[in-house]
């Protein structure tokens, strides 16, 4: 598994996602990047993601449409929440649904990367238990050989 996360960044805003993208990319952190919901679930289906940075107003799917689709494509994707628009309701209806969390945009680079680090250690954690819960188990017998 990659220590270094594969990120989407999902926000009709151009200049933003334009933007946003150089600063990561800066920072070590390759970033695909689209303007849609409807974009973001295509390319889902079609590429493994770690992290992904989701916008809530859009038009067509809001974020709140597109991180419930998400979940039932991939739960174990860690999906972490950018808006310009504060919203007590919106932030309870995310983390209800399995978002990692909620920043307010503008927010600095270093609080992004560590919330979008913290997402991707909870992601890789998740699968390391699952692997290991998957793994045959070896039973000791006598003499801690297996039997």
């Amino acid at each position: 598994m990659s220590s270094v996360p594969r990120l989407l960044l999902v926000d009709d805003e151009e200049r933003f996602r334009t933007t946003l993208s150089k600063l990561l990319g800066v920072r070590g952190i390759p970033v695909a990047a689209v303007g849609s919901g409807e974009e973001a679930l295509a390319e889902l289906r079609s590429k493994p993601y770690d992290v992904i940075l989701l916008d809530v107003r859009m038009p067509g799917m809001n974020g709140i449409e597109v991180l419930a689709e998400i979940k039932k494509i991939n739960p174990a994707l860690e999906v972490i929440i950018l808006t310009g628009h504060a919203s007590v309701d919106a932030a309870a209806d995310i983390m209800k649904l399995g978002g990692y969390d909620y920043l307010l945009k503008p927010c600095s680079v270093d609080e992004l990367m560590d919330k979008i680090d913290g997402a991707h250690e909870r992601k890789l954690a998740r699968e390391k238990r699952k692997e290991k819960a998957s793994a045959p188990q070896v039973i000791a017998g006598e003499g801690g050989k297996p039997r």
